[in-house]
């Protein structure tokens, strides 16, 4: 009855419904990109858009744990601490993208290899590294709905991940 009162009170929905609206949310995103993009459009994702879908996926696993988990106290306070984390990667990266497509052309890193060479021919952490630094092939500008897709990524990011966290903070 307490719990009730509280959400009343509050006017928000409860966490776990929060929880269940981020990883869907998450997984919309994903359904975008891996069947909209390139299917429909014929857009090849780059090495930085892999990896901002890993970490979207990683995000909506998380979310998916906190709904059915549900818990109380401390532990919905980590779940927080983990969509917080998880996005705030996945807005770092999708920044990085964003400042390598709006370098000068002169200034933009060359094309690289694929994703799937890299981890054939260097250990995790090198090809962390590597694509992290980004390609030519990152440098592309692809507008979807007048924004590009990193741009697309960071909202989702941000999105997700403060309505995630600071719900998961918060008290009932």
């Amino acid at each position: 009855m307490m719990r009730d009162n509280q959400r009343a009170t509050t006017g928000l929905p409860s966490r776990r419904l929060v929880n269940w609206l981020g990883f869907i949310g998450s997984m919309l995103a994903m359904g975008v990109a891996l069947v909209v993009l390139p299917v429909y459009l014929q857009w090849e994702p780059c090495n930085l858009c892999i990896f901002q879908r890993i970490v979207m996926i990683a995000l909506a696993v998380v979310f998916l744990l906190a709904a059915l988990h549900n818990p109380q106290y401390w532990g919905a306070k980590v779940y927080g601490a983990l969509i917080g984390l998880t996005a705030g990667v996945g807005a770092a990266i999708a920044i990085r993208h964003l400042w390598i497509q709006h370098l000068p052309a002169d200034q933009a890193p060359e094309c690289g290899p694929s994703l799937n060479y890299l981890l054939d021919a260097m250990p995790l952490a090198q090809v962390i590294q590597t694509v992290l630094k980004g390609s030519g092939d990152c440098a592309e500008v692809q507008l979807f709905l007048g924004l590009s897709i990193p741009m697309w990524a960071l909202l989702a990011f941000l999105t997700f991940g403060l309505a995630g966290a600071v719900r998961n903070w918060m008290r009932a």
